[in-house]
């Protein structure tokens, strides 16, 4: 029985939009399409869609999927221990970053000021002094950095603990999409796209359209950016850079 792309995402319960990426990156294609053009699928896409999103419910990404559905010599298990590994040093990170933060709630509570050091722990181990000179050469002449460095001036614990807990939101949020497929053209990846850049802008300095475009040039040019983004999915880096190009892409006239 053939069923168009409404059918099948009526009863899977996946976005038409995600069902044609799928189709347009080769990882489902309909077996056939209608004298009209329409996508037709049959069981035996189904049953593809079917280990599709096993396998996306463990979070594999999905040059992965498309490798272990397509490519015989691919080893499943050797898949399935590699992304367990991944996973567990990802835990491995959570865990410090809550033990962090329960010092550092420990600390407020007692009313004890919190140091460097809470910082670096409280963000992962990243310590934003150690940049301090590269970045204050690189944009200190800029009215950014200044408002950035007003701003900043008067955070105090909990201002610092609502970024942090708000940027691992947003990064979850991006990471998300990408996981599930998301084209950066998509609603959910120009939304998510515009609360990256909200995030900076409510937080450090004004982020306009041509600043937004230069940070995403910004993530993937460097390594050490793109390594951050791409620690939490990989190819991420490249996504949000996408998504962001396609938020400021300028609005067709109409006539």
């Amino acid at each position: 029985m053939a069923r168009t792309v409404s059918e099948v995402a009526a009863l899977t319960g996946i976005t038409v939009r995600t069902l044609h990426h799928y189709d347009d990156i080769g990882l489902l294609r309909p077996a056939d399409r209608s004298d009209a053009g329409y996508r037709l699928y049959e069981d035996q896409d189904l049953a593809r869609l079917h280990e599709i999103l096993v396998w996306r419910s463990f979070g594999f990404p999905l040059d992965e999927v498309r490798a272990l559905l397509d490519d015989p010599a691919h080893d499943p298990l050797e898949s399935l221990l590699a992304h367990r590994e991944r996973l567990a040093r990802q835990l491995g990170d959570l865990e410090a970053q809550v033990g962090a933060l329960d010092r550092a709630i420990a600390r407020v509570r007692a009313r004890e000021p919190l140091g460097d050091g809470d910082l670096k722990a409280l963000f992962g181990g990243f310590d934003p002094s150690s940049y301090e000179a590269e970045v204050e050469a690189r944009w200190g002449d800029t009215e950014a950095f200044r408002e950035s460095k007003r701003r900043t001036a008067r955070y105090g614990r909990a201002e610092w603990e609502a970024i942090r807990a708000e940027a691992d939101a947003l990064n979850q949020r991006l990471a998300a999409l990408l996981r599930a497929g998301a084209d950066p053209a998509s609603p959910e990846a120009r939304e998510a796209a515009e609360a990256h850049r909200a995030h900076t802008d409510r937080w450090f300095y004004p982020v306009s359209p041509e600043i937004h475009l230069g940070l995403a040039e910004l993530y993937v040019a460097d390594p050490r950016f793109a390594a951050t983004y791409d620690a939490l999915e990989p190819g991420l880096a490249v996504w949000l850079r996408a998504a962001i190009l396609v938020l400021h892409a300028p609005k067709p006239r109409r006539l």
